[in-house]
């Protein structure tokens, strides 16, 4: 199955000049979503993974679908407010301006490997901010997980600490 025939390209958005990446049609549809899982099963089902944190808001759909196929932990990287209980934060820079993410104190202990998974990769900038969060937890970072690479915006060179993975790079 080709993904690629599931994303959409929409010009001009969220403002002129960005060429968007559309991602819902492949999550729209039940074979290309299970190709997708699926997929980055079979890169690291060998591998010993204790948590995948899936980052706000589609590394969600595809970390936890993905957290279920490897029957291991799903932690929510979340946008400030959010979660119930004591949490960490970081800040960090967007190219228009700067963001946080927060995740529990104790989504991580100490030792335990981790996947980051969203599902795409662009900038690097979100990410990378999981990543510290990641690590202050003492958390090992195996990888990184993400259906496309935006490959030109070269988010990867921002990401330290475990290989990339990324089903389609555009």
């Amino acid at each position: 199955m080709n993904l690629r025939d599931y994303i959409r390209d929409i010009p001009d958005f969220p403002q002129k000049g960005i060429l968007f990446r559309d991602l819902t049609p492949l999550l729209g549809d039940a074979d290309a979503f299970e190709s997708a899982i699926e997929q980055l099963k079979s890169v690291f089902v060998h591998e010993k993974i204790d948590k995948i944190v899936g980052v706000e808001a589609r590394g969600f759909i595809v970390g936890a679908a993905l957290a279920y196929a490897l029957h291991v932990g799903f932690v929510p990287a979340r946008k400030p407010g959010k979660l119930p209980f004591r949490s960490i934060r970081k800040e960090y820079e967007l190219e228009y301006g700067v963001s946080i993410l927060e995740m529990h104190e104790d989504a991580i202990k100490p030792g335990e490997r981790v996947l980051i998974v969203d599902d795409l990769l662009a900038t690097g900038g979100t990410v990378s901010a999981t990543a510290d969060l990641v690590r202050s937890l003492g958390g090992e970072i195996v990888a990184y997980a993400f259906l496309v690479t935006l490959v030109d915006l070269g988010g990867g060179a921002k990401l330290g600490g475990g290989r990339i993975v990324s089903l389609l790079d555009l």
